[in-house]
């Protein structure tokens, strides 16, 4: 169901270096899902503070728009490649909105009725050099098993210099697990996941989402981000995430 993914955390200091671009997704992390070949996906996503900061002050929301689009034209092995303009609120990110990821993945059942779905990619490939560039590679397995849905792990590796924790030291990878279904017995429109993303970085984080489709080529989703640390991300962000496939 949800095919694109912003998770931008902005702020001052060790906080500003949390930027997001946005392969096809979750919630937060990265899926095994790929565009098909010449489709396009725009997103428009938004991140807003659940409360105010300890000092009072709200901090402005992050808002992501960019393009996913679809660049192989086979069924078992597919790719994606897209770049997004991410604003968060503090001049020396917005200075260098532009980040850049790309995706190689095969379907579930591509070359066996048992095997899972593959992905491997990269995102969040800034243009500036120890701030924005935070390099993430990973690589991810799923698979859809009846009456449960989808269930998915992998890890992710990224920029020892930019991906740090509170006191400045490197945290730059960790595992990506997700579950997601749709809810047909309420409605085949209705979509429900979770994911977490390990480390103690900016992007650390536990998601819980529900999607809708309005239409087989719009769709959106609410969620909830509980970071995984606090002193760095700052508060808790409600997300609204708006899609479309042309």
């Amino acid at each position: 169901m949800k095919t694109t993914f912003a998770a931008a955390i902005l702020a001052a200091g060790l906080m500003a270096r949390g930027a997001w671009a946005t392969p096809s997704t979750q919630i937060w992390i990265p899926s095994t899902d790929v565009q098909k070949f010449k489709s396009v996906h725009l997103t428009a996503d938004s991140y807003m503070r659940a409360r105010k900061e300890p000092d009072g002050s709200r901090k402005a929301p992050i808002t992501v728009f960019g393009p996913t689009i679809g660049v192989l034209p086979y069924e078992k092995v597919q790719a994606e490649a897209g770049f997004d303009a991410i604003f968060q609120g503090d001049s020396r990110l917005d200075d260098h909105p532009v980040y850049f990821h790309a995706k190689l993945g095969t379907p579930e059942s591509s070359f066996a009725d048992w095997s899972p779905a593959l992905a491997a990619g990269g995102y969040n490939f800034g243009t500036k050099p120890g701030l924005t560039n935070q390099n993430m590679i990973y690589g991810l397995a799923a698979r859809t098993l009846p009456v449960v849905g989808r269930l998915s792990a992998g890890y992710y590796r990224g920029s020892k210099s930019v991906l740090v924790d509170e006191n400045g030291g490197p945290s730059y990878q960790g595992v990506l697990l997700s579950w997601d279904r749709v809810i047909k017995e309420v409605s085949e429109k209705l979509w429900l996941g979770v994911d977490y993303q390990g480390g103690r970085s900016s992007l650390g984080a536990l998601n819980f989402g529900a999607g809708w489709s309005f239409t087989p080529s719009v769709s959106a989703i609410v969620g909830y981000d509980l970071y995984n640390n606090r002193r760095v991300a700052g508060r808790n962000t409600v997300t609204v995430q708006v899609d479309i496939n042309l």
